[in-house]
C-alpha cells in the first residue's frame, strides 16, 4: 500500500498525473516557444511534472534504477524550472534558463513514456524486447533529436518579450 492505495492503484495515479504532465507540457511549451505564455497549461505543466517525479519516490526502492536516476535527475532540474518560473518570473535571463529546464523535463518524462512504451505496449514490445533493438533506439534518438530542436526554438523565443 502506498498512500492508501494498492500498488496498482497508485501505479495508475502516478501514470494519469505523468500523462497530464506531457499533455500539458505539450501545449505550453510550444506555445513559449512562439512567444507566448499560456499561464495555466505551464502551471499544471509544471506541478504535474513535479507530481511525477515526487510520487515516483514513493514506489518500493530496493536498489538505484535508472527510473530512480531518471525521477532524481528530472527533480533537479525542475528546481530550475520553477525558480525562473514562480521566483524570476520569467525576467531577463530565466526566460531562457525556464526554456532549457522545462524542455528538459519534457524530454525526460516522454523518454519515460517511451520507454514505458516499449516496456508494455505488446506491439511495441515484440519490436524491441530488451530495449536495446534499433526500433527502441531509433525512437529514442528521434526523440531527443527533437527535444533539441524544440528546445533551441524555445531559448530564441526566450529572448524575445513574451505575449501573456
Amino acid at each position: 500500500m502506498i498512500l492508501g492505495l494498492t500498488i496498482p492503484q497508485f501505479t495508475a495515479l502516478h501514470v494519469a498525473i505523468s500523462l497530464i504532465g506531457i499533455g500539458a507540457g505539450l501545449i505550453a511549451l510550444p506555445a513559449f516557444a512562439r512567444g507566448r505564455l499560456l499561464r495555466r497549461a505551464t502551471h499544471i505543466f509544471l506541478w504535474a511534472t513535479l507530481l511525477t517525479s515526487l510520487t515516483g519516490f514513493l514506489f518500493p526502492i530496493l536498489a538505484f534504477t535508472p527510473a530512480l536516476g531518471t525521477g532524481i535527475l528530472s527533480t533537479l532540474i525542475l528546481v530550475f524550472a520553477f525558480a525562473a518560473f514562480y521566483g524570476r518570473k520569467l525576467a531577463g535571463r530565466a526566460a531562457t534558463v525556464y526554456a532549457v529546464s522545462a524542455t528538459a523535463a519534457l524530454y525526460l518524462n516522454l523518454f519515460v513514456l517511451v520507454v514505458q512504451s516499449f516496456l508494455k505496449v505488446p506491439a511495441l514490445n515484440a519490436l524491441a524486447p530488451s530495449g536495446t533493438e534499433a526500433p527502441f533506439a531509433a525512437a529514442q534518438g528521434a526523440l531527443l533529436v527533437a527535444a533539441i530542436l524544440f528546445g533551441y526554438v524555445a531559448v530564441r523565443a526566450s529572448r524575445r518579450p513574451i505575449a501573456v
